[in-house]
């Protein structure tokens, strides 16, 4: 009950914050509530979320970009797609606040730093990237290392320990 409060709070701070970035000329955003006159769904506003973090890292190689920028985007994208969180998911509530709070502020930084041109050009390319098909072949060698490392494992937790010359064994 506390999780839906917390997320329906933080998308209405969000959406009034783009509600008033849009009044003063900026609607490029990853949460932009509007799309010819209809409400975005939480599903496209999470594609968007995904295909402007995939934007973000393709504009950090970019050299039109400002080096500060560039800097806010790599923390932004690194945290995204890290594993690692400043506070734990087991959390209760506080582990995915973070989540929620810290990569959608970071990536409206990032996209009011990144000129409008070069944003609209690295978003047509993440949705490219994003509609190309899956590798099976890729999927299937990244399983058969996996497998091997764990029968690997296995034999050797499961080898009788041998004796050491050190201690007098033979």
């Amino acid at each position: 009950m506390v999780f839906y409060r917390i997320a329906y709070a933080l998308g209405f701070v969000i959406s009034l914050g783009f509600a008033g970035a849009r009044g003063g000329g900026f609607n490029r955003g990853a949460l932009s509530d509007e799309r010819d006159g209809q409400t975005m769904t939480w599903r496209e506003r999470v594609r968007n979320l995904k295909r402007d973090v995939v934007a973000i890292a393709l504009a950090v190689r970019d050299p039109r970009v400002p080096w500060y920028a560039k800097a806010v985007g790599a923390c932004v994208v690194a945290y995204a797609l890290s594993p690692i969180d400043l506070i734990p998911d087991f959390v209760p509530v506080l582990g995915y606040l973070d989540d929620l709070v810290l990569v959608p502020l970071g990536l409206l930084l990032v996209l009011r730093l990144i000129p409008a041109d070069v944003l609209a050009e690295h978003r047509v390319a993440a949705s490219a990237i994003a509609e190309r098909p899956v590798s099976r072949a890729g999927a299937f060698a990244v399983i058969v290392v996996w497998l091997a490392a764990a029968l690997l494992l296995a034999i050797w937790l499961g080898a009788p320990s041998l004796p050491s010359p050190a201690c007098g064994g033979g």
